[in-house]
């Protein structure tokens, strides 16, 4: 990660997102506070969407509560193979 002060001498913004697309970007105030600049693929945006997914992370942790298990012989008769 490049960590770059934010000031009268900062790279523009199209700048930055060349340097994001090679590697995060951690962008620091003068007052302390921090930004990161990533570039975002679309696992990482589908990712999100699914964590703000109420109804499936509520499907999830039911889910997670099953603790029941299946051999491979039992799917196997199951599905007749």
């Amino acid at each position: 990660m490049k960590t770059i002060q934010v000031g009268p001498s900062t790279p523009t913004l199209p700048e930055l997102l060349k340097l994001a697309a090679d590697d995060n970007v951690l962008l620091q105030t003068g007052d302390g506070r921090e930004y990161v600049l990533a570039e975002v693929d679309d696992f990482d945006r589908e990712t999100s969407l699914m964590r703000h997914n109420d109804a499936l992370m509520a499907l999830l942790d039911e889910r997670s509560k099953d603790t029941s298990r299946n051999s491979v012989g039992d799917a196997r008769r199951k599905l007749g193979i």
